[in-house]
């Protein structure tokens, strides 16, 4: 086990296939995260209480204890945040994944670049609520899909080359569907995220600021590409069709 004075962030992998765990183990420590590593449910219970990591990166289908069950138990006690990990790409278990309390969904296979972008999207809203204390300094700030790039740091965003000014819920708005960009995220969690949980607004609030994001993020706003509609669920940040990603 790593040295408890390690001041670095702390990942807890949960993960029972060996031939994920080596190669994710060395590609989040050279991202500069801190890794502990369980490989079935009940260890990931007993780990998280001796090690209280910054975020758990949790597998579904685990031995023992399924992560769904893990994820709704660690949510009795704590809000540290979670990225449920399947090798199923269901819209369902999406769904379930955040109705248990999930921050994030990635489906296997996944690009580590991909991986560490949600991660520290997670990390970086945790922190601002005061749920994690460190972050990892490298680009812990900036999320970037094809041709839009959000600062947060600097509170900027940059669409097709050019710098646009959001206000502050529509920014929010982009955010929260960046760092779930390939997710269907419900209405409730989106207003939950961006309003807060107690809000009691009108729910319309929510269309009229995707109407007004997909206005300076879509090339032809009359026919979304980007911020896609899923009829009785929610909306979705597409992925690029052939993104081109550095290992």
């Amino acid at each position: 086990m790593s040295n408890v004075l390690d001041q670095r962030t702390t990942i807890l992998v949960v993960e029972d296939e060996e031939s994920f765990i080596d190669a994710l183990a060395v590609g989040l420590q050279r991202e500069g995260f801190r890794v502990e590593v369980a490989r079935d449910g009940a260890e990931a219970l007993e780990l998280f209480e001796l090690v209280q990591p910054d975020l758990i990166l949790l597998d579904v289908m685990l031995p023992r204890v399924s992560g769904i069950d893990v994820c709704r138990q660690i949510r009795t006690t704590s809000q540290v945040p979670i990225i449920m990990v399947t090798a199923k790409a269901s819209e369902i278990d999406t769904v379930v994944g955040l109705e248990v309390g999930a921050d994030d969904y990635v489906s296997k296979p996944y690009r580590l670049r991909e991986l560490v972008a949600r991660m520290r999207a997670a990390l970086r809203r945790a922190s601002a609520e005061g749920r994690v204390a460190t972050l990892p300094a490298d680009d812990a700030d900036v999320l970037e899909i094809g041709d839009v790039r959000l600062d947060a740091d600097r509170h900027e965003v940059t669409i097709r080359g050019a710098q646009v000014a959001l206000p502050l819920k529509e920014f929010e708005l982009l955010d929260v569907l960046l760092s779930h960009a390939g997710r269907v995220l419900t209405r409730d969690t989106l207003i939950s995220r961006v309003w807060g949980a107690d809000y009691v607004g009108d729910t319309k609030t929510l269309d009229v600021h995707i109407k007004r994001l997909r206005a300076k993020v879509e090339a032809d706003p009359s026919r979304p590409s980007r911020i896609v509609t899923i009829r009785g669920l929610g909306y979705k940040y597409e992925l690029p069709k052939d993104p081109v990603r550095s290992q």
